[in-house]
């Protein structure tokens, strides 16, 4: 009998010790599924809703800080050892862009076609450090001292955005050449293809999801690469939304910025109107056709 006793005492304890693991599995399991999608690429880590340089930590206002030991593979150090991307502008050789009726959404509908001629673009939006060179000229309002030069400058109204781009013998880009920058003679939903919103392609959900949370401002320029269109130009989906020269004249933000959730606002054609400096919203230059290489 006392065999038979150990025996069942040895049953039951097994199947708590089964129990119990499985109970741990499944915890695994679930912390597994809510960790954050992967957004950052190689020479870059996740911390907290941004993407830094290796061995840096982060401030409790989302600034990366510290020395960086290694940046994403186009990204340089500048004289603080900070991750940033190197200015340069892509040429666009011009085109038609052709949207269906069921592609458009909110106020520009009517509007299926888009065609530019050839002209240059930069590859990622106006950074901190380039309107910090502006600003000592004169030319430009200076920024507050503490800010990350590798993030792209924003807060900035359209005459401040203008007179930078006038600056850099560029202008704004008009609204038919940013979306077909974007969108390419294919007509893409996003500017890498038709499909695939991922963390990796965009900096976008960073407030309250879906790629992290309480974020506090963009991330570094050009620190999602996988987003890049065919032509090398980055950013266009996310991270800040882009002032525009509408066709009546206007001025307009495009391209969703890192507080956007939803995937209409970062299709091509997503675009918000109002004039009003905001802390999401930056910009880029366009440029005519021969200064690609400058």
């Amino acid at each position: 009998m006392a065999k038979i006793r150990i025996t069942r005492i040895n049953y039951a304890l097994a199947a708590v010790v089964a129990a119990l693991a499985s109970i741990a599995i499944s915890v695994r399991f679930a912390q597994s599924e809510r960790r954050l999608p992967a957004r950052c690429p190689p020479g870059l880590v996740a911390l907290e809703a941004r993407c830094c340089g290796v061995g840096q930590g982060i401030a409790s206002t989302g600034q990366c800080t510290g020395p960086a030991s290694a940046c994403a593979s186009a990204m340089v150090r500048d004289d603080s050892s900070a991750c940033l991307l190197p200015t340069t502008r892509v040429a666009i050789a011009g085109g038609t862009s052709h949207f269906g009726a069921s592609d458009w959404e909110g106020p520009e509908q009517a509007l299926h076609e888009v065609s530019v001629a050839a002209f240059a673009l930069d590859r990622a939006e106006v950074t901190v450090g380039r309107f910090r060179i502006c600003a000592a000229a004169g030319a430009c309002p200076k920024l507050s001292p503490d800010l990350e030069a590798g993030r792209p400058v924003r807060n900035v109204s359209p005459a401040e955005a203008k007179a930078f781009c006038a600056f850099v013998a560029g202008r704004l880009p008009s609204a038919d050449e940013w979306l077909f920058a974007a969108a390419g003679s294919a007509g893409r939903r996003y500017p890498w293809g038709n499909t695939g919103l991922v963390c990796r392609r965009a900096s976008f959900g960073l407030v309250t999801g879906p790629c992290a949370h309480q974020g506090q401002g963009p991330d570094l320029a050009g620190a999602r690469p996988d987003g890049a269109t065919p032509e090398g130009v980055l950013d266009l989906a996310g991270n800040v939304a882009e002032w525009t020269v509408e066709q009546d004249g206007s001025i307009a933000a495009r391209g969703g910025s890192f507080r956007s959730e939803l995937a209409a606002d970062l299709k091509v054609w997503a675009v918000e109107a109002g004039e009003t400096r905001a802390a999401h919203i930056g910009f880029r230059c366009a440029y005519a056709p021969d200064n690609a290489a400058k």
